[in-house]
């Protein structure tokens, strides 16, 4: 076990050396502009229907036909769903080896990195195609439907790599995490696990270029699939969404994404008048006062009072509370100021 942990940071130290090294042609990318509460991006091979959906949920035309590579660029919408207004972005179609520059891979996933949430999309007959874009994501640095491991490495002058753990780890030791960190060059540190990590776990809290982002498998073209294609759907992917972008309604698809994002609508109100239930001020779940004030303006915090509250994370209508308070969907919050 200690053998493998340090051979897999090998491994991934001369993975990152590798890819730091080269990195496609001068110039290649893309540039896309974030806009709206949230962005989410349609990921999968070409031809599987993404400028579909897109058109469905947005108001933007991407170009359509029956054959790969139609999507030769980023082409963005706009989703408007429950007063948020999310950007969803049909990237090119991703194929093997994109992690490594094969195609346009590396300006794609450079984008797809920026992403709140990501659509997986395959069809109903393709579905090993998932795995391939799994595998690339993740050679890229995109760890989906993960946490960031509760790991903090800090450095220090001298006296080596000290490990502190609060829970029992099963899948290493604390001589294969200083292996780790050492093979980083990282011979003096503290590092304190919070949690039963694994040696990839450790290796990507050391590299600290990883990002975690939800992601749903959406099966397009489910009208083409039989009964046993459907029942084989369900084996490999229970949790799938599956639709047809072209004749369902984009209703069900809009409320699943706007779940999986994690936002709340939080409404606002001025002292002596009444709340502004038309324009909510969009924030992750489980915000705090604070983070909504940091939100309006920064100098909000600097001179925050007190806030009232109406809705349910009050026990009564217009309850005081501090800046922590966390709040949920819909409360309607009153900032005082100094």
């Amino acid at each position: 076990q200690h053998h493998i942990g340090l051979l897999k940071a090998k491994i991934a130290r001369i993975r990152e050396k590798k890819s730091s090294g080269g990195g496609g042609k001068k110039g290649e990318g893309y540039g896309v502009r974030k806009t709206g509460d949230s962005t989410v991006v349609l990921v999968g091979f070409p031809s599987v229907g993404k400028s579909t959906i897109l058109n469905k949920l947005t108001n933007a035309e991407s170009k359509i036909a029956a054959y790969a590579f139609t999507t030769l660029t980023v082409v963005p919408g706009v989703m408007e769903y429950m007063h948020a207004k999310i950007q969803i972005l049909d990237v090119p179609g991703l194929i093997k080896g994109a992690a490594s520059g094969t195609g346009m891979g590396k300006g794609v996933l450079s984008v797809i990195r920026s992403a709140n949430l990501i659509l997986l999309v395959t069809d109903p007959y393709t579905l090993p195609q998932i795995e391939v874009l799994k595998k690339e994501l993740h050679n890229a640095g995109i760890r989906l439907n993960q946490k960031q491991p509760d790991v903090k490495i800090k450095r220090k002058e001298k006296g080596g790599v000290d490990v502190a753990s609060t829970v029992k780890l099963t899948k290493l030791d604390g001589t294969t995490i200083a292996g780790i960190l050492r093979e980083f060059s990282m011979d003096n540190a503290a590092v304190v696990v919070r949690e039963d990590v694994s040696a990839d776990q450790v290796i990507d809290v050391v590299q600290g270029n990883r990002v975690y982002v939800p992601a749903i498998v959406i099966v397009n073209k489910a009208d083409v699939a039989d009964s046993k294609q459907r029942a084989v759907i369900r084996k490999i992917f229970p949790d799938a969404f599956l639709t047809s972008a072209e004749k369902d309604n984009p209703e069900r698809i809009k409320q699943l994404i706007f779940g999986k994002l994690g936002i709340m609508r939080i409404f606002l109100k001025q002292h002596g008048k009444k709340a502004d239930m038309k324009v909510p001020l969009i924030v992750k779940n489980g915000s705090t006062i604070g983070e909504v004030c940091e939100r309006l303006h920064k100098e909000f915090l600097r001179k925050f009072k007190n806030a009232k509250v109406w809705g349910k994370s009050a026990k009564f209508p217009g309850q005081t509370f501090s800046a922590g308070h966390e709040l949920v969907d819909r409360d309607v919050v009153q900032i005082n100021l100094k």
